[in-house]
């Protein structure tokens, strides 16, 4: 059964065909709140929140965009959401989970090759993390989801030329905050604050 008969069958209220698609689009799915989320307990919890958005609201799906760039536009959502709820409770985002390190092993490389790749993995993943949400969100769906720009133009909702400025000005944030002089002796809510300083500045 192809994935245009799921839906059709899930819109119909058939649980097997909302749970054919959760296993489908699972691991995308956890793999994008993951790296938006500052731990393993809250991309569990944005995943699932996705999936019950698509349970809920798969009936108003029409199929004007693809069912995955919905589904995008859902988990992105959610994630955001969380981290917004998060911020106003007070949580704060621990960097120094080693499963948040976006993974870069190349079994060709020497042990010390990979150690400097995995170092590097983790700090571009904390300056992710130090980024403001709607440019961390923009540049995962295009470095880590490989989405184009139309395609994160349709999950955002914003136009075409708002993507790209975007993308372009969180590539500068976040290679400003890995160049930076003292970058990685300062502590994190500094540059956290820097970051968010310099992006108001350009606003």
């Amino acid at each position: 059964m192809n994935e245009q008969d799921l839906i059709l069958r899930m819109q119909e209220g058939d649980e097997t065909a909302f749970e054919a698609l959760v296993r489908l689009y699972e691991k995308k799915v956890y793999t994008l709140c993951r790296r938006m989320c500052a731990n393993e307990e809250d991309a569990q919890e944005a995943a699932q929140d996705t999936f019950l958005a698509v349970w809920r609201s798969v009936g108003s799906f029409r199929q004007e965009s693809s069912f995955s760039t919905w589904l995008y536009r859902l988990a992105t959502n959610a994630c955001i959401d969380l981290l917004r709820r998060n911020k106003r409770s007070g949580g704060s985002m621990s960097l120094d989970d080693e499963e948040n390190a976006i993974e870069l092993v190349d079994p060709q490389l020497l042990p010390q090759q990979e150690l400097e790749r995995r170092e590097t993995g983790r700090l571009i993943q904390e300056g992710l993390c130090a980024l403001p949400e709607d440019y961390r969100s923009i540049l995962l769906l295009r470095e880590v989801q490989g989405l184009s720009y139309a395609e994160i133009a349709l999950v955002t909702r914003l136009e075409l030329g708002t993507v790209k400025s975007r993308i372009s000005r969180g590539r500068i944030l976040l290679r400003n905050y890995l160049t930076a002089s003292g970058n990685f002796f300062e502590s994190v809510s500094s540059k956290v604050t820097e970051c968010n300083r310099k992006e108001r500045g350009a606003t």
